[in-house]
């Protein structure tokens, strides 16, 4: 077996999602040949790399735009997330509006809900076959306790100005119409979000940016991003803009070890379902899920009529580290089998197929942003914390006007130009992560035994929400 044909095989074993993709599409496009000049670096193959050289290629086609990829397009979170372009923002409305304004953080809000359509009006242009399918999302109540926080929810929605083609309350009959979960008592649906298989979405996403132009260069490692340059082993490209977008596995450059901190999700699939189990789970407009609980879970119905499910709870680990071993994480494969089995009884003979885990990026303040220094000529975007399927459009947009000097909505955003502090120095930065991971998977056993909000998810839930 080659080299090539190795890794290949390597990429396809990253997730359910990487398997599933035609034959052929792993194979590594050459790599930088040697020092170039080019008009934009973009350091990073995935969303938010992608995003930027497309948008900038169809705005002005005569543009230089290079994207270089240490390992293929959609290796990180791109290719193996939970698949959901949603309008999520790490933090909350709250306090988007104490550094800006209650209009802007509207404003931010209303661009990421109308960002869902536009990442599906690209597919539909561009001939991308995602998987697409906008059927919202819910968010189940299974306890008196997550039913008061899905009311808050809609109430606080409401005093926001977002009406019931937004977000909406649902009572138990008609949450459990969209998917019959055991002990459902109600449901919050948000309109502003589509299943999509994000394997798909990144490779056609990549071979977009080719046809109109741009170049992709794999296996090409970036040591380091100064003014002016992104430095790899096999030249130096020069560029009067270079924009890192390499969100989790930012720790890797020089003076980045502290700015993202690398958390780890895991997911798993089940094999095909049946029709006669679909009949009774639900999910008929493929309509993501989670629930209330504080640890996070999430999953979708897969066009192939798998169920994907995944949820937080790996531990950091020091140093800002990520490494292929800690893609495999039995604790936390095992509890998502017992929580899906519990969630939805059904799902309990069918087997795991897949099972894979993969880092998002968190910032300290768990703000994503985006922005561009005109004087160094340095760009960046990322901090999603697992919800940057929708929101890397957005910001590829929004770099797009920033590179070409556009004065449009977009770039007065909020998040535009937010730098956050850095994280703490370790081990700090471990101890308070995996404390704020512990204490989550803990809240909701707490909930359960005293039928009151959680004291740990009140103490330590600033350090996993910001």
């Amino acid at each position: 077996m080659t080299l090539r044909q190795g890794r290949t095989a390597e990429y396809r074993d990253l997730s359910f999602w990487h398997a599933g993709m035609p034959s052929g599409q792993w194979v590594a496009r050459p790599a930088l040949d040697g020092s170039t000049a080019v008009d934009v670096a973009i350091v990073g193959a995935g969303y938010t790399g992608l995003w930027t050289a497309y948008y900038l290629l169809r705005a002005d086609p005569s543009l230089r735009v290079l994207v270089l990829e240490r390992e293929v397009a959609g290796f990180g979170a791109s290719g193996r997330n939970g698949g959901w372009c949603s309008a999520l923002f790490p933090t909350s409305w709250e306090s988007v509006a104490a550094a800006s304004s209650r209009q802007d953080a509207v404003r931010l809000q209303r661009a990421l809900n109308a960002t869902v359509d536009e990442v599906g009006r690209v597919l539909a242009q561009e001939g991308i076959d995602a998987h697409w399918a906008k059927g919202g999302t819910i968010a189940l109540a299974r306890s008196p306790l997550q039913w008061s926080r899905a009311r808050a929810e809609v109430d606080r929605a409401r005093a926001w100005g977002f009406g019931p083609d937004d977000v909406r309350l649902l009572d138990a009959r008609e949450a459990r119409r969209v998917l019959n979960a055991t002990d459902t008592i109600g449901g919050v649906l948000n309109v502003h979000c589509a299943a999509i298989h994000p394997a798909r979405l990144v490779r056609g996403l990549a071979v977009a940016v080719e046809r109109y132009g741009g170049r992709i260069v794999e296996r090409t490692p970036v040591t380091e991003v100064r003014s002016g340059a992104a430095v790899t082993p096999m030249g130096a490209v020069t560029a009067e803009v270079v924009v890192r977008a390499t969100e989790a596995f930012s720790a890797g450059l020089p003076g980045q070890r502290r700015s993202l901190a690398p958390v780890y999700s895991a997911m798993v699939a089940t094999e095909p379902l049946p029709e006669r189990i679909w009949g009774r789970i639900g999910l008929p407009e493929r309509t993501t899920f989670t629930d209330l609980r504080h640890m996070i879970i999430y999953g979708q119905r897969t066009a192939d009529d798998r169920l994907a499910f995944g949820g937080r709870g790996a531990p950091y680990r020091l140093g800002s580290r990520t490494a292929p071993e800690q893609d495999r994480v039995p604790r936390v494969f095992g509890w998502l089998r017992r929580t899906l089995a519990d969630l939805l009884p059904e799902t309990s003979p069918a087997r795991i197929t897949h099972a894979w885990a993969g880092p998002v990026g968190v910032a300290r303040d768990w703000w994503a942003s985006v922005g561009l220094d005109l004087r160094t000529g340095l760009g960046w975007a990322g901090g999603y914390v697992g919800d940057g399927v929708g929101a890397s459009n957005l910001a590829g947009r929004t770099l797009a006007d920033l590179v070409l000097r556009r004065d449009t909505e977009r770039v007065g955003l909020p998040w535009v130009g937010h730098r956050s502090p850095r994280w703490e120095p370790e081990p700090l930065r471990w101890v308070g992560l995996n404390m704020g991971l512990t204490s989550m998977g803990w809240a909701d056993p707490e909930e359960a035994l005293t039928g009151r909000p959680s004291a740990l998810a009140r103490v330590f839930g600033g350090l996993m929400h910001g």
